[in-house]
């Protein structure tokens, strides 16, 4: 049981593909493993799972992420549906800052997106009845918890969706600007 791991450019993150056994009954798949995994570069202690439903196409969530010390990896999936899931490099003094990268996960595809502390995350729904779940390597913490927003000029990210046609949280709509946002520093 192996993995298909593609870095995506950007100092660690990663697009995952498990396997999946398909046969008449349906098909099995280890999501997650920590030995494979950890062959695969993901070396990470997952400590909460997360999971969203969004009804409409055009919900986005993000961009978020959590300063130290209570910074989170992330490793995302879709287990219905579709997204267009981003990471933006947050870290100061990295050669990639505010660089992003975009992959479509979906539950046909069955893949999977790492996003190491660093990184701003956020993803839009392709498709109603999306539904993600992501495990992360730290709690929530409200005091830690930050936003940047998607339309940031200086990120510049090309969202598949236009900009009008979004459904958008209140805290999403009014996050800062990159530039206004606490960031890492580059390590």
């Amino acid at each position: 049981m192996g993995l298909k791991v593609t870095e995506l450019g950007l100092g660690g993150v990663l697009e995952i593909q498990p396997n999946r056994f398909i046969d008449d009954r349906g098909f099995f798949s280890e999501t997650w493993n920590a030995q494979r995994f950890s062959e695969g570069g993901v070396t990470d202690a997952f400590v909460q799972d997360n999971h969203s439903l969004s009804v409409d196409r055009g919900v986005l969530r993000g961009l978020h992420y959590q300063l130290p010390p209570h910074a989170q990896d992330k490793l995302v999936r879709v287990v219905r549906g579709s997204i267009f899931d981003v990471a933006v490099d947050i870290r100061r003094g990295s050669p990639t800052f505010a660089k992003w990268v975009g992959v479509v996960l979906s539950a046909e595809a069955w893949n999977q997106l790492f996003v190491p502390k660093g990184f701003a995350h956020g993803f839009a729904t392709l498709e109603p009845n999306t539904e993600v779940v992501y495990k992360v390597t730290d709690y929530y913490s409200p005091a830690h918890d930050r936003s940047i927003r998607f339309d940031d000029p200086d990120i510049g990210i090309a969202w598949p969706i236009p900009s009008e046609d979004l459904v958008l949280s209140e805290k999403d709509r009014q996050a800062p600007l990159l530039k206004q946002a606490g960031v890492f520093d580059f390590q």
